[in-house]
């Protein structure tokens, strides 16, 4: 539905447009093919025309509507027909982001969306914790469009490192309703005395929270407001819900024999409440030879980027997450004397393009019915398909049952939530070592792997390899450091044994033996000194000659 005296609904569209229709640069219109995507989103067709009529837009999509191309698309294509008329090289486009993860995928965006016109239009991201001087440089250029964090760009209009009043033309804002949670109102205050009087603002939000109503009179005026009536998840049709009763001692066996029995297959992302948690799992997980990796919020930006990146890419085919309450709301939760500050920019369960999942599992059942949209809505994402398969203790029953009544009329069914079929008593083999298993992954374990994983992203800091280069004894005291404390590996636990496979999963299931191919000339063995002789002289042409008389 499109407010502000404009309706539209998604039946009244006799035919969704192409992108072709929507009047696109043909330089965009070769990144889109290239890119894939056959036809726009519903969103997509209603924002590019209204943001290349220069309106202000509230948009409220859910999670994989495709919001950042309906932003970024028109963005592109309005500084490419300025450059026909303007020669001055300005910034015209600021898109804030509350996470560095954020920026890096919106920036990732706009240079797939700019492959085929990139010497006409820049871009950079200035939120990565590098120092303000070097960026300065790349500002200097003035880009076309500039993506950041509130903090970081605070800091660079305060610095005099990019001027905006004269320049810019559009603002946007993604994920809107995290702004003021992420604890950024201040800085978007401030932020905005550094822009010009008139300018074209967009918000882009899932929700439309008091936060998100507070921001629109900051920034809009007189917007369009475009709010598609939907579910805030993808259709039952394309997603599918399953929940399966587990008490905690359960669920790591549960978790273990759906993962080797290949029952979960595809990209997995497996959400647990906290990040001790996070490390416990993955701990347990290697005893069994299933490598993963998981996204720690004390980690560099960087090295969260990377390790989702290696998701993406296929070196990992599951990730363990976390979304605890303390990265919700930083600017509520007190940090802990004694305990590492989390980075307040970093979310994973919202925004964070995940691509290609096939699962979404939630070892630890989500608080709350919007922490459960958040985690699902990392699957089924655009057209494709996804699950979700929720372990649910006695204890997390109620927030359950709360979840589906919340869900059931959003989608307007009775029926949502359906029981998966598994029967624990029929892999007790799994649950005797996985009970094993996880109690060998102790606390101090944890706290080890933690510090293991920190100390290895020091010496992966580039910020401290020119610091080692001129310290090398504090490199090698660092790494020649005791041996940390980890979980002592079992190889047997590696393989699956036929005796522990249910016999009704023994002819589907593929444990990973591949029987080896009879090869007869590995078999034989050497040949005798009478053969290697006799082979000599029958591959002499004059010899041959010989014997084939001989057998003639």
């Amino acid at each position: 539905m499109i407010s502000n005296k404009m309706e539209a609904d998604e039946d009244n569209e006799t035919k969704a447009k192409s992108f072709y229709e929507l009047e696109l640069d043909d330089r965009i219109l070769k990144a889109v093919a290239k890119l894939g995507w056959l036809e726009p989103t519903l969103i997509q067709e209603k924002t590019i025309p209204l943001m290349i009529e220069g309106k202000d837009i509230l948009i409220r999509a859910r999670t994989g509507s495709g919001k950042t191309a309906a932003f970024t698309i028109p963005l592109i294509q309005k500084i490419l027909s300025n450059k026909q008329t303007r020669k001055q090289q300005e910034i015209k486009g600021l898109i804030i982001a509350p996470s560095k993860e954020l920026c890096k995928q919106i920036h990732d965006v706009i240079i797939s969306l700019t492959i085929k016109c990139s010497r006409e239009v820049k871009a950079i991201d200035i939120s990565p914790q590098v120092d303000l001087s070097a960026q300065k440089l790349l500002l200097a250029e003035k880009p076309d469009i500039v993506v950041s964090t509130p903090s970081k760009l605070l800091q660079h209009l305060k610095a005099k490192n990019m001027k905006l009043k004269q320049s810019l033309e559009t603002l946007i804002i993604d994920e809107a309703d995290l702004i003021f949670s992420f604890g950024y109102e201040n800085e978007i205050k401030d932020i905005l005395n550094y822009l010009p009087i008139l300018y074209q603002a967009v918000l882009a939000s899932a929700t439309l929270s008091e936060d998100v109503i507070t921001l629109k009179k900051l920034v809009l005026r007189h917007p369009v407001i475009l709010k598609l009536e939907e579910a805030p998840l993808a259709p039952l049709s394309q997603l599918s819900h399953y929940s399966l009763a587990a008490e905690e001692n359960d669920k790591a066996a549960i978790l273990c024999a759906l993962l080797k029995l290949r029952l979960i297959r595809g990209k997995t992302i497996i959400f647990v409440n906290t990040v001790d948690r996070c490390y416990k799992l993955k701990l347990f997980l290697e005893q069994f030879g299933i490598a993963t990796c998981v996204l720690n919020s004390e980690l560099p930006a960087v090295s969260r980027c990377r390790a989702v990146t290696q998701f993406n890419s296929g070196t990992y085919d599951i990730i363990i997450a976390s979304d605890e309450k303390s990265l919700e709301e930083p600017h509520i939760a007190k940090v802990k004397r004694g305990k590492r500050k989390k980075d307040k920019e970093f979310g994973i369960a919202r925004g964070i393009d995940f691509q290609f999942v096939s699962n979404v599992f939630n070892f630890d059942f989500p608080p709350d019915i919007n922490s459960y949209i958040h985690r699902a809505g990392r699957t089924a994402r655009g057209k494709n398909d996804g699950t979700v398969l929720s372990l649910v203790s006695i204890r997390e029953r109620p927030i359950l049952e709360d979840v589906e009544v919340e869900l059931k009329q959003c989608y307007n069914c009775d029926k949502l939530l359906k029981t998966y079929e598994f029967k624990l008593e029929e892999v007790e083999g799994f649950r005797y070592r996985a009970k094993d298993a996880w109690k060998a992954v102790t606390r101090i374990a944890v706290r080890e792997a933690r510090l293991k994983e920190i100390k290895q992203e020091v010496l992966n800091c580039q910020k401290l390899k020119s610091y080692f280069e001129d310290n090398p004894r504090d490199l090698q005291s660092l790494r020649q450091d005791k041996a940390l404390h980890t979980v002592k590996l079992q190889p047997h636990l590696k393989d699956v044994p036929d005796y522990i496979i249910p016999p009704t999963l023994k002819r589907l299931v593929n444990t990973g033996k591949k029987k080896k191919k009879f090869n007869r000339e590995a078999t034989t063995s050497k040949p005798t000194a009478t053969q290697s002789k006799y082979r000599a002289r029958a591959s002499n042409p004059l010899m041959s000659l010989q014997l084939q008389n001989l057998k003639k």
